[in-house]
């Protein structure tokens, strides 16, 4: 555990580098991002909208375009348009005719493979090899706290020792914490992978108290089970297009359960029940072929779960706040939200909205020689009247005292959003027991 006055406390189930989700392409246009973006849902459903069957037929032509240009280059320095109707037989008969160099077994494997790739996570080879993870992947979890009061868990991917992990790392931070205990918790499933759904069960259990229907996969339902030390603290879940298989199954059992509420991106839709099927070389393929069912029946979606406040960023923003969530907002942060002020370890904290104008001295944009003004959140006033202690007219507890450097700010608009939910709902409660 790394305690320290001006950065939040962080506890590490296990000493390792920071996870990397993968460097984003500099290269790559904000325009050409956002052709991506609309295009992903329909990539991802491919595999539903061609059935998949007869298995050979997709496999040996339809990744053709995966492995080729899907358009001649433009001479003009526009970004080509993937087309958005084709024939696949035709594209690959016309490869193995005219596509020099390249026999036809050649194109197959390249078919296959391309294919597979796209559809990775809904189709795969039985007994196939994991590839060799990225170092997010390995990465174990991690916790921070943030104002002293709340909890935030990373799991970059859903393993069997997750669930003992989540709870040795959530002990340590309610430790760390025993003077008023935590006061919300958030669950960080951005770039959580891993296709564990027992995983998944297993960690969310740890939020139920009584047997409830939590997930079926195709072989049953399984239960959340009896337990007296059910975490029941206030609760919100970040995720993202890279939130994959096991991770969606937690998201989406913690948000019908109305355990949590999802923040962030729509996730990738690769929670699926699968079958195998044997091709005529002996081969088994495991198939997406239903969708994964959850809490009372409902089925998470090929597309995607929407999450229940949305924050949009570009796939470059993510990456860059999710390895530093205090890195300075290089735009205003309006369109993703409010930003969190005040998120230093032992610091009250307050809510602020950013001007883009506004210089460090005036909140409304001009600039002046005063002394930056501190914003106070509600439960602060609470506490300062319970203390006899009026603010003075710049928002100071004692005009007399020496001011301290301000904490640092998080920036990273998924997480900021979160933290802003989990206080309000902290002075919601405080105001209703001390009635």
């Amino acid at each position: 555990m790394r305690t320290s006055t001006s950065r939040p406390t962080v506890i590490r189930s296990r000493s390792s580098a920071p996870p990397a989700p993968g460097a984003p392409d500099s290269s790559t246009s904000t325009a050409t991002a956002s052709r991506r973006r609309r295009r992903t849902p329909r990539r991802w459903g491919l595999g539903l909208r061609w059935g998949l069957a007869p298995l050979l037929l997709p496999l040996s032509a339809a990744c053709a375009l995966a492995a080729a240009p899907a358009s001649p280059p433009s001479t003009d320095g526009a970004a080509p348009e993937e087309p958005t109707s084709f024939q696949i037989q035709e594209v690959f008969d016309l490869l193995k005719a005219n596509l020099a160099g390249t026999s036809e077994a050649e194109l197959n494997r390249a078919a296959v493979r391309g294919l597979l790739d796209q559809l990775a996570g809904k189709v795969s080879w039985v007994g196939q090899s994991p590839a060799a993870p990225s170092p997010a992947a390995t990465h174990s979890l991690s916790g921070t706290l943030y104002d002293g009061r709340f909890a935030s868990i990373r799991i970059p991917r859903l393993t069997e020792e997750s669930a003992s992990q989540f709870n040795a790392t959530l002990r340590q931070l309610q430790s760390s914490n025993s003077n008023s205990g935590l006061k919300g918790l958030i669950l960080d499933l951005r770039f959580t992978s891993g296709q564990n759904y027992e995983a998944a069960v297993a960690l969310a259990d740890r939020f139920l108290a009584q047997p409830q229907p939590l997930v079926d996969w195709g072989e049953g339902w399984r239960n959340s089970t009896t337990k007296t030390d059910a975490v029941s603290l206030p609760l919100a879940v970040l995720v993202n297009s890279r939130t994959t298989g096991a991770a969606e199954v937690l998201a989406g059992i913690l948000r019908h359960r109305e355990v949590g509420l999802l923040i962030g991106g729509r996730t990738a839709g690769q929670a699926s029940m699968s079958r195998e099927f044997t091709l005529k070389t002996g081969q088994k393929l495991r198939v997406a072929v239903a969708p994964v069912k959850v809490a009372a029946g409902q089925e998470l979606p090929f597309s995607g779960m929407k999450p229940d406040i949305e924050v949009d960023l570009t796939p470059e923003e993510e990456v860059a706040w999710y390895e530093d969530p205090f890195r300075p907002a290089s735009r205003p942060s309006g369109r993703a939200g409010l930003a969190t002020s005040g998120s230093g370890a032992g610091s009250p904290g307050g809510l602020a909205i950013p001007s883009p104008s506004a210089s460090p001295g005036d909140s409304n944009g001009a600039a002046t020689n005063r002394a930056p003004r501190r914003r106070m959140n509600e439960a602060e006033l609470v506490r300062m009247s319970r203390e006899g202690q009026p603010p003075d007219r710049d928002g100071n507890t004692n005009s007399s005292r020496i001011q301290e450097p301000p904490p640092p700010q998080v920036n990273d608009p998924a997480l900021a959003r979160a933290l802003d939910l989990l206080k309000g709902l902290a002075v919601v409660q405080q105001t209703r027991t001390s009635r």
